[in-house]
């Protein structure tokens, strides 16, 4: 059971607009948690999360299988709206549950898990060049968050949510669908593929993953940097504009 549930009609709308939330007690020392990540928008792909939080350092590892091949992932901790991941029914009348449709369930993004050399913060939302790429990842990072931060991780209240979906079947990217978050983007890019509640539990950390950052980026090109600014990710009061994103054929 979560430690945390709140309301969609009010912590959905502070995660929106970036409001704080309140803190749990005073240490975030030791506590261990873990995710099942279950498919969103039919993509096929699911895994598991796993963190230790010890004062204000988040180690984080992440597994996901069943994701499209050869195009980068953004995948983000969420806080906020009822600590939760959404259902495909919370889709619009396209069928395809956006980054913004699900808001409600799973809030804000507060950290980006991105690989080395990546930021980690909000704004890195959309920091695709750093993100895993590929059908199937494993990944792993020591964080620095906020004591804040750290405390609502350990509490239980974050959710994994990993974006990219093939819903045409095409290979990449691509329709005439855009992002909820920035039109320069097709929605596939942006809506979620995956997502698992962080949920305190006392196990070992899984062994046998790859070491830090190791995933590989290759096949994968951009047309230029990602920009963040302008359009929110929702989330947590952070804007980003990306230029278009292609994958290689």
């Amino acid at each position: 059971m979560r430690t945390t549930r709140r309301l969609a009609s009010t912590a959905a709308i502070a995660a929106l607009v970036g409001l704080p939330l309140a803190a749990g007690p005073a240490s975030a020392d030791g506590h261990e948690l873990t995710g099942q990540l279950t498919q969103l928008n039919d993509s096929g792909a699911s895994g598991t999360a796993w963190a230790q939080v010890d004062g204000d350092q988040v180690h984080i590892k992440v597994d996901t299988q069943g994701l499209l091949a050869g195009s980068p992932h953004a995948q983000h901790i969420h806080i906020g709206g009822q600590g939760t991941c959404p259902t495909d029914d919370m889709a619009g009348d396209d069928g395809i549950l956006s980054t913004m449709e699900g808001a409600p369930a799973y809030g804000g993004v507060k950290v980006s898990l991105t690989e080395e050399p990546g930021k980690t913060d909000a704004g890195a939302a959309l920091d695709v060049a750093n993100f895993p790429t590929g059908a199937t990842n494993s990944y792993e990072r020591t964080i620095t968050v906020d004591d804040a931060l750290a405390q609502q991780i350990a509490n239980g209240d974050g959710v994994v949510v990993v974006h990219g979906i093939d819903a045409d079947g095409s290979g990449k990217y691509d329709g005439e669908a855009k992002s909820s978050l920035d039109d320069s983007l097709p929605l596939e890019a942006t809506a979620p593929a995956a997502c698992g509640e962080l949920a305190p539990a006392q196990m070992a950390m899984p062994h046998g993953g790859v070491e830090t950052g190791g995933t590989s980026t290759a096949g994968v090109e951009y047309a230029g940097a990602l920009a963040l600014g302008g359009l929110a990710l929702g989330l947590g009061g952070v804007g980003f504009a990306a230029n278009r994103l292609r994958t290689t054929r």
